[in-house]
């Protein structure tokens, strides 16, 4: 896990994509913030709604309720203290929170609490922890997984043409046109047919990446007109043929997106 944290300390470092999701807690944990039980609603909503329910309601002390939680350790079944005489204290009205924050702490560390720390050691060993707090936890998720959410006029300001099309030419035209009119999803999935990945640098399309560092968006004049587009993912670069009409340009562009995805890619 050492290994782990250097690399994520070198993609922080390098400004590198490393074209994966975490979630707001893992972040935070790399930030050595405090996880609250809103930061767990989407992880384990199970949790999340036992947690409010106790927040929400009165305790009933004939549940029996103490600082004791139960867990499998080795194929057995194990009752362990949130605090030291955690069985002694019953959960009360009065003392909800500090068992909700307890509960929360456990469950973010159930087992990992020592593949933690060894990740947190590989990032520190690139990265210095104090340098580290400057950031905010949307700030290393934009630098470590970009952006999911494409903004549509810098990308095509930011692409380059070769092989006779330009910004105004028809077919280019129509492409941005039908670029304009698919969802958030679907432009994800045309830039990961064409770049390998459906992130964006958090400093927009004009450092996206290639193989051999910073290489834009590009669409080059190719083929016949019965042809499927033809991605470079090394490259960033879409071979397109010119297509007679946009009806074509769209049913062909679908057709790769969707289906061709793997024979197309060279």
């Amino acid at each position: 896990m050492e290994l782990a944290g250097r690399v994520l300390g070198l993609a922080l470092l390098h400004r590198c994509l490393i074209d994966t999701f975490f979630t707001r807690t893992f972040y935070k944990m790399l930030l050595e913030q405090p996880i609250t039980l809103l930061d767990l609603q989407d992880v384990d909503p199970e949790f999340y709604r036992s947690m409010m329910w106790i927040r929400e309601n009165p305790v009933d002390p004939a549940l029996g309720m103490t600082f004791v939680i139960t867990e499998e350790e080795k194929g057995q079944v194990v009752e362990k203290e949130l605090l030291p005489n955690g069985a002694e204290l019953d959960v009360a009205d009065q003392n909800k929170e500090e068992f909700i924050s307890l509960m929360v702490k456990w469950r973010v560390e159930r087992g990992i609490q020592r593949q933690s720390r060894a990740l947190l050691r590989g990032l520190h060993q690139i990265i210095d922890r104090d340098f580290l707090r400057v950031f905010t936890v949307d700030q290393v998720e934009l630098v470590l997984s970009g952006s999911r959410e494409i903004d549509l006029e810098d990308w095509r300001k930011n692409t380059e043409y070769r092989g006779g099309y330009f910004d105004e030419h028809v077919v280019i035209e129509w492409f941005w046109d039908r670029v304009s009119q698919m969802s958030n999803a679907d432009r994800l999935k045309l830039l990961q047919f064409v770049t390998g990945t459906s992130s964006i640098p958090f400093e927009g399309f004009a450092m996206l990446r290639g193989s051999n560092g910073p290489k834009r968006f590009t669409i080059e004049k190719w083929g016949e007109e019965s042809a499927l587009p033809r991605a470079h993912t090394c490259f960033n670069r879409l071979d397109l043929p010119s297509y007679p009409t946009r009806h074509i340009l769209k049913a062909k562009l679908h057709t790769a997106i969707t289906e061709g995805i793997n024979y197309a890619i060279e």
